[in-house]
């Protein structure tokens, strides 16, 4: 089992401690009521208090865990969670109790929030699905085991609600272990605060090898918000291979040098002609979708666009094929100008001065300051071939699902007669499968020359943008390239509230918030707290009874049971969620969902009899609690965990979980006003066209983002931003 794995198990510890506390309190509550004498109000807010506690705390979790990183934030939840057991094992009276609710509340929030945030940023984009379904498993795991203890307990002769409530704390020493000894920080965020060194260690753990550049270079260009990104196709092959016999453009002018962030051989890439374009293609597909459903978003067809030509090697691989030997950055470099990469880390800024600038007024190695061990380095007018002979491996360069990072310089003729040049970074992906053209990936891979074409040149998809940490003042003071201002540095220049309103981000929160206000009107609690009462209908509180069983115990044993359907459902999820897909999934179980919910109803406006109505109604709860764990159960929190900007990931993540709770609590606080007032079938009839409004919404505005990296996937949002406003504007 590698790294990231064995990580994302320790910090879902926090989502089994939610389960396990969601089952303790639901049958300690009856204890609780009776010893304390409670009336309905205050029983409600003992319930209710973690809930508002969780709240409480969303408000500011994204804000801080962006400011002092994710790691402390899950070492402050297992902290809540260890006090609240036991402060609520000693509890006097309900005010010290309620106090307890609300801590507890504090750790639950922080969990549900960064749980997901973690994952996703520390786990390789093949398995990230997978690994970012744990929360859904380890939190109903929690709360199957909680029952069984609550179940045990309850048959004895006077069960204590304090034991219950306070065995909480034992599991949270746990956690809080493994956050302080085992967990190590974020390599996203300790890039975006410029710890470059610790970054590049963490990858190494996680990743289980040593060379990391290419996803550093990633995490690096993965600190922009917005920008110019334009969608565009490139015919890429070996400088030494693609010459005008095999170019099919047939122009030399139109050679574009691409570089990578480790040695290796120079590549060259041409624009590919109309004709041969698949790019286009993809805009004509977008369009084509929009005209025949005017309200899809463009960004869907996009996402949709990219996994239609994803090569199915590509798709699962955890290992990069393509570019083995790409354009180094580092060999067109002088060799005094190159530091060491351990010298580029916030530690060392500290203990570096400034310098002074050398008497001919160029820079000095002493006044590099924030300048340190650029991801690619360039004098200005090099020439941009020089190196060849090294190799760098092919996972180094490998970003994920397929994905190459690299970089190329341009330039142009300006106003003044002189040569302006910049760089551009690249994202590519090469389209279509591999054996349908000359060139294909495995033969260029391979080096030996197989296949049709020899390994001559293929075709590739090109996310192109402007650098991260690029500074056009920086390049006019020294010949240097992107990513060599310092992040630290960079992270300030752009405001939190202007990174929130950039395009892109405002079409993630749009997807982000819709899907998690759906999820929670969809009808989730509202068969949770109905299940106890038809499955009694359907005569297991009966045949409990009869073992001798009380009427509590029945309850809690028939919720654990429930709880224990849900995992292995929950299991085929985790299987299946890199494979067909988070919108693939929503799609498929929505319609499951809503024919549950629709005979629900039906089971309750027609009187069938009361064995036909127990067998009915027991069958759709069981269908529903099983296919919402498969899909709306996981999925929202990880889109949300995917789709937002390194720099904003964290407050992003905030406002959808505080949207959220909030909606949590208003659809838990209306369900008893709305039984009472529409009925069992109205309720049911509601959270059947949620579902149906569901479905529509995430057809038209949801993605998918299976096996896409992070910064990948935020580039298409902002692509798609871009799309949708020229669509109006025309």
């Amino acid at each position: 089992m590698n790294g990231a794995a064995l990580i994302a198990i320790a910090a879902t510890i926090g989502n089994f401690l939610q389960g396990w506390d969601n089952a303790t309190i639901a049958g300690a509550v009856v204890y609780i009521k009776k010893e304390l004498e409670l009336g309905a109000a205050i029983e409600g807010l003992i319930v209710a208090m973690s809930l508002i506690g969780a709240t409480l705390i969303t408000t500011c979790s994204g804000t801080i865990s962006d400011s002092i990183g994710r790691r402390p934030m899950l070492i402050a939840s297992s902290m809540f969670y260890f006090l609240s057991g036991l402060i609520m094992l000693w509890s006097p009276n309900v005010y010290v109790l309620l106090l307890a609710r609300l801590l507890d509340g504090f750790g639950i929030g922080l969990a549900v929030t960064l749980v997901p945030l973690y994952i996703s940023e520390t786990a390789p984009s093949e398995i990230r699905g997978l690994l970012n379904t744990l929360p859904q498993f380890t939190g109903s795991g929690g709360m199957f085991l909680a029952y069984c203890m609550v179940f045990s307990m309850s048959l004895s002769a006077s069960p204590s609600w304090r034991l219950m409530l306070g065995v909480l704390s034992i599991p949270s020493l746990l956690y809080f272990a493994l956050t302080v000894f085992y967990l190590p920080e974020s390599p996203r965020w300790l890039v975006s605060k410029g710890k470059m060194l610790e970054a590049k260690r963490v990858l190494q753990k996680l990743r289980g090898r040593e060379d990391v550049s290419g996803e550093m270079a990633l995490l690096v260009e993965g600190l922009a918000v917005g920008g110019e990104t334009s969608l565009e196709e490139y015919i890429i092959g070996p400088s030494d291979e693609l010459g005008d016999d095999q170019d099919p453009t047939g122009h030399e002018d139109d050679q574009i040098k691409l570089y990578g962030p480790e040695a290796g051989l120079s590549w060259v890439a041409k624009p590919a002609s109309t004709g041969q374009s698949r790019v286009s293609l993809v805009s004509r597909q977008g369009s084509m979708v929009n005209q025949s459903i005017p309200l899809m978003d463009p960004l869907v067809a996009l996402f949709g666009s990219v996994h239609e030509k994803m090569l199915p090697e590509a798709s699962g691989s955890m290992r990069s094929m393509l570019f083995p030997n790409f354009g180094s950055m580092f060999s067109t470099a002088e060799p005094n100008i190159v530091k060491n990469d351990e010298e580029w880390d916030e530690e060392s800024l500290h203990r570096e001065g400034e310098g002074s600038a050398s008497d001919d007024g160029g820079p000095t190695d002493e006044e590099d300051g924030d300048l340190r061990a650029p991801l690619m380095n360039m004098r200005r007018n090099s020439s941009l071939v020089q190196g060849g002979g090294g190799g760098g491996g092919g996972d180094a360069m490998g970003i994920g699902g397929g994905w190459q990072l690299a970089w190329k310089w341009s330039e142009r003729d300006g106003e003044d007669g002189k040569k302006e040049g910049g760089f551009k970074r690249i994202y590519l992906h090469q389209e279509g499968p591999a054996a349908s053209r000359r060139g294909s990936l495995v033969s260029i891979a391979g080096g030996d020359g197989g296949g049709e074409g020899g390994g001559e040149y293929f075709q590739a998809a090109a996310l192109v943008s402007q650098p991260a940490l690029y500074s056009k003042d920086i390049l006019d003071r020294r010949p240097v390239g992107p990513a060599m201002v310092h992040p630290l540095e960079t992270s300030g220049n752009v405001s939190v509230w202007d990174a929130l309103l950039e395009p892109g981000v405002k079409r993630a929160l749009i997807v982000g918030v819709g899907i998690q206000i759906l999820q929670q009107f969809s009808g989730i609690n509202g068969v949770l707290y109905y299940t106890p009462q038809i499955l009694q209908q359907a005569g297991v509180g009966v045949l409990l009874a009869n073992l001798g069983m009380g009427a509590d115990s029945s309850s809690f044993l028939i919720s654990g049971l429930t709880n224990f359907l849900m995992l292995p459902c929950i299991a085929v999820a985790m299987r299946f969620m890199d494979i067909a897909g988070r919108r693939s999934l929503l799609l498929t179980t929505l319609p499951v969902l809503i024919i549950s919910l629709i005979a629900l109803v039906i089971g309750n406006v027609f009187d069938f009899g009361t064995l036909a109505h127990a067998i009915i109604s027991t069958t759709c709860v069981v269908i529903y609690f099983c296919t919402f764990v498969m899909g709306y159960g996981p999925i929202p929190n990880i889109l949300c965990s995917e789709i937002f900007p390194t720099r904003v990931r964290g407050i992003c993540i905030a406002i959808c979980a505080l949207v959220f709770w909030i909606c949590d609590v208003i659809v838990t606080y209306s369900l008893p006003v709305m039984l009472s007032s529409i009925g069992l079938a109205g309720v049911f009839g509601i959270y059947a066209v949620v579902c149906v409004i569901s479905w529509v919404f995430i057809f038209l505005r949801v993605p998918e983002t299976k096996g896409m990296p992070l910064e990948v996937i935020t580039e298409f949002f902002a692509v798609g931003a871009k799309q949708s406003a020229a669509a109006k504007g025309e």
